[in-house]
């Protein structure tokens, strides 16, 4: 304890010290770690795994944590796991021949063993998650790594040293381990340099290596003090919700959800990743649109495991379970069957039916079709909310400090002040029900009386709307972008104004002022917009950009799956 507390105090000098009120507390990394002769944190695959004892409790209880006003915020133990390459990161490293590519991409490397005994002394290596590394002409050795994989030993990897390879018949019988996916890899150095080598690893988590980095976020977040936090954020008078909260948040509470969302574009590459990411991540059941057979070449061809929570429907097969129920929902329009069977040719609109009929919780397209290409089908078959008059919608736009909400960027092109106001108040509501304080700015090109005309007087009046409609929320407008977002500015243009310079939700007049200032800031600022989320449906569907990424996709199913909880 006396050397830890000497130790946080170093680290707190250039900070003020612990003494500082801006000196909030410490995290401490590495707890139970492995160190090498010079004190170093080391991983040692070599090694046995072996429990790290829980030490927070005392740790917390060193002197220096009971100053009032620094606190132990965070301790992580040192988890191995976390550190577990994939084979495809090892076969990099070492420059190895791909033999069998078996589960590469997919299997993790937690013990290496090097086997130069007898296949009788060998057997005690053969664990889970071992990569064992043998010479290439010891067909023993490497018989017994694959029986010992087929029969229910998970082997992360099978390493030939010395660049041989094993004979026909040797490698006829590791033909049904190689079936079954071990990935077998061949290098030209011998054992010793293998080890030397392996020894060298860089254990940073690969940018591809989105599974690694889930782990790691999840990791952190367990372990800080939540409590703290809770009580630090209760001490401020204007909340905010930072970007890594509010993604932590949004996972965690689709992962409650548990809904099923259906993907009408299942054939497009971006789609499958992230179907494949949500499923792993258990954000969401996925049902993928598609012909079969197009679809799990396309996830072999990209090697994107799919898993038991993503389910895959060629739309011929489903398409005459929806003709009678779209014939009823839309026969005051005349539609006969024949008009049935042409709208569903059409995945939106199927997937919509499925929607319309409880099959699935939710609807996300967008990545190859045009915002009215998914929203009509919604409109005309979903509708909308009893009490609303209209479908709008809201970016949550992710900005280093805090989360802000842009609403109407993608629906209505030039709302009334009556339709402003609804959209002003659909927005505050998402805000709210995501984590977002809502603090609301109705955004003009003047702020206050300072300006005249009819863009302005039609912001006065939705503001006066909103506020007549809803005298719960914090709404204030007209105020200018920069009066709304900037304390210095609010002061100056709007110092009575209960939201100016510190404006939450940000409700534009018009699409066009609303999708320019999105995508500026987006662009500019390069910061992650998630969505548009569309509001004032009965049941969830929302739109995708046409320039999506995976990250954007797997966001807004976790949004849908969210919605569909309501």
């Amino acid at each position: 304890p006396a050397m830890l507390s000497e130790q946080v105090e170093i680290a707190a000098q250039p900070y003020g010290g612990v003494g500082n009120l801006k000196a909030l507390g410490c995290m401490i990394n590495k707890v139970g770690a492995p160190v090498d002769k010079y004190g170093n944190a080391r991983i040692d695959l070599f090694d046995p795994i072996e429990k790290i004892e829980d030490t927070t409790d005392a740790m917390s209880r060193c002197a220096i944590f009971k100053k009032k006003n620094f606190r132990l915020l965070g301790c992580f133990p040192w988890e191995r796991r976390l550190m577990a390459l994939r084979v495809k990161d090892i076969q990099k490293h070492l420059g190895a021949r791909v033999i069998s590519e078996g589960k590469m991409n997919e299997n993790r490397v937690m013990h290496l063993a090097f086997a130069a005994a007898t296949v009788e002394n060998m057997v005690k290596v053969l664990k889970p998650d071992t990569m064992v590394v043998t010479s290439g002409d010891r067909s023993d050795a490497i018989v017994a790594a694959c029986l010992a994989y087929l029969n229910g030993t998970n082997l992360a990897a099978l390493v030939l040293s010395g660049g041989h390879l094993p004979g026909e018949n040797t490698q006829k019988l590791c033909e049904e381990a190689k079936k079954k996916g071990l990935p077998i890899l061949s290098v030209q150095t011998d054992s010793l340099r293998t080890a030397i080598s392996l020894e060298n690893l860089n254990i940073e988590v690969p940018e591809d290596d989105e599974e690694r980095q889930e782990l790691v976020k999840e990791f952190v977040a367990r372990n800080i003090d939540k409590k703290w936090i809770e009580e630090l954020g209760a001490t401020h008078p204007q909340r905010y919700l930072s970007p890594p909260a509010f993604r932590y948040k949004l996972i965690e509470k689709a992962q409650k959800a548990r809904r099923k969302i259906v993907l009408p574009e299942g054939e497009d590459p971006r789609i499958l990743r992230a179907a494949a990411t949500c499923a792993r991540r258990k954000i969401a059941k996925i049902v993928l649109l598609g012909n079969r057979e197009k679809v799990e070449r396309l996830a072999e061809e990209h090697q994107v495991p799919l898993g038991e929570w993503v389910e895959i429907i060629d739309p011929c097969t489903v398409r005459e379970k929806y003709v009678a129920p779209l014939v009823e929902l839309r026969k005051h329009k005349g539609v006969t069957e024949k008009d049935a069977y042409e709208y569903l040719s059409d995945e939106v609109m199927l997937g919509t039916m499925m929607l319309a009929t409880g099959d699935v919780d939710g609807l996300v397209a967008g990545a190859t079709h045009t915002t009215a290409h998914t929203i009509l089908p919604a409109l005309k078959v979903i509708k909308t909310k009893p009490d609303t008059k209209l479908v709008s919608s809201v970016f949550f736009m992710c900005l280093p400090s805090q989360v802000l909400v842009y609403g109407d960027c993608a629906v209505n092109q030039n709302p009334t002040a009556q339709e402003l106001a609804d959209i002003a108040i659909q927005s505050a509501d998402s805000a709210e029900r995501f984590g977002i304080p809502a603090r609301v700015a109705m955004i003009s090109y003047s702020t206050g009386k300072s300006g005249t005309g009819a863009d302005v007087e039609k912001v006065k009046e939705a503001t006066r709307l909103a506020k007549e409609k809803r005298p719960d929320l914090i709404i204030d407008g007209p105020l200018q972008y920069d009066a709304a977002f900037t304390p210095d500015v609010a002061k100056k243009k709007a110092p009575d104004s209960p939201v100016a310079g510190k404006a939450t939700v940000y409700v534009f007049p018009d699409l066009n002022t609303a999708n320019t200032t999105y995508k500026a800031v987006q662009r500019s600022a390069n910061v992650l917009s998630i969505g548009p989320m569309l509001q004032g449906l009965k049941k969830p569907v929302n739109d995708l950009s046409r320039g999506a990424t995976v990250a954007d996709i797997v966001f807004t199913i976790a949004i849908t799956a969210i919605q569909a909880e309501e």
